[in-house]
């Protein structure tokens, strides 16, 4: 019976889910690795555009790895991430060039231009990933970008967090959901790639309507999608507001966050691909309890194992149009 199901996947693979990697080997013919930039970016909802501060769970410090640094040039972080890589992903051939920290679009084309052509330019970088919000996005861009994509693989990934604008004002985001919805049709206009990534977790949400999201975002034209489970990082309103407020806020524990994981992702649209399950964030600056220091590939493989056991895959439950 197991045989019989995992042949019908649609993804064309053995695992349970629309998975990261496997993707990549079939568009690639290989593996490929995303290595990260901090082009030195802000967001509107920082520098007082339309809020200040930033959204309140927001450090990026938590997520740059070590050489990211915003003083260095563009092509000396990707140097340094493709040599970090090598080392780590002895497969890794090929390469995409992550700009990651902040608002990735926030600046006029010309300056953008400047930042991703010299990344375009060098030995085995095959693409762009744009880590961006959707009120950062303009026709022009996108006509950039879908110029880039004849050539070259691009991705635009669109925080989209919550699909609750409640939850939207609460983080200072700056935006409403709608804003997410119309741009990323927008994308798919212009024939880019798109991504989305979301937050469980977050204040002032139950896990009644946390579940529900999945219906609205199994709509929307996405090709990858991103969940993180909410950490409470040092140096975020949040963290402040948690010290004061604890009450306000019902992390997810391990085990309630797989079950959580493993139902959504059953109803979730098996044409996502799915990029990554939770966040990983080192134990230094966490001011809510982590997961045992668990790393992120063993969070996935509980994932997985829960997956099996249950006898269930992504899309099992999932009722709707193709996107």
């Amino acid at each position: 019976m197991n045989q019989i199901i995992q042949s019908a996947y649609p993804w064309g693979h053995q695992r349970r889910f629309n998975a990261y990697a496997q993707y990549f080997e079939r568009t690639f013919g290989e593996r490929v690795q995303k290595t990260t930039i901090d082009a030195g970016f802000t967001c509107p909802n920082r520098d007082g555009t339309v809020a200040r501060g930033g959204c309140t769970y927001c450090n990026n410090d938590a997520f740059n790895p070590s050489y990211n640094d915003p003083k260095k040039p563009v092509v000396q972080q990707i140097q340094e991430g493709m040599e970090f890589h090598a080392n780590r992903y002895r497969r890794a051939g090929k390469f995409l060039a992550y700009f990651q920290a902040y608002s990735n679009t926030y600046a006029p084309l010309e300056e953008l231009k400047k930042l991703y052509g010299p990344a375009l330019e060098m030995e085995n970088v095959v693409g762009l990933v744009i880590g961006t919000r959707s009120d950062c996005m303009d026709e022009e861009k996108l006509k950039y970008f879908a110029e880039v994509s004849k050539t070259h693989y691009v991705i635009l990934e669109y925080g989209i967090e919550s699909t609750y604008d409640k939850t939207l004002e609460r983080i200072n985001r700056g935006h409403n959901f709608q804003n997410v919805v119309d741009m990323m049709h927008l994308t798919k206009e212009y024939g880019i790639k798109c991504g989305g990534h979301m937050i469980f977790g977050l204040p002032g949400e139950s896990r009644e309507e946390m579940m529900a999201q999945v219906d609205v975002l199994n709509k929307l034209p996405m090709n990858n999608i991103k969940f993180h489970q909410l950490q409470i990082i040092e140096r975020t309103h949040m963290a402040v507001e948690y010290r004061k407020h604890p009450e306000n806020f019902e992390l997810f524990g391990m085990e309630e966050y797989i079950d959580f994981m493993v139902r959504f992702l059953e109803q979730l649209n098996p044409n996502f691909v799915v990029e990554r399950f939770a966040g990983e964030v080192p134990p230094r600056y966490l001011v809510s309890q982590a997961w045992g220091n668990l790393r992120n590939d063993q969070i996935l493989q509980k994932i997985e194992r829960e997956l099996e056991a249950r006898d269930t895959w992504q899309g099992k439950f999932y009722q709707g149009n193709e996107v």
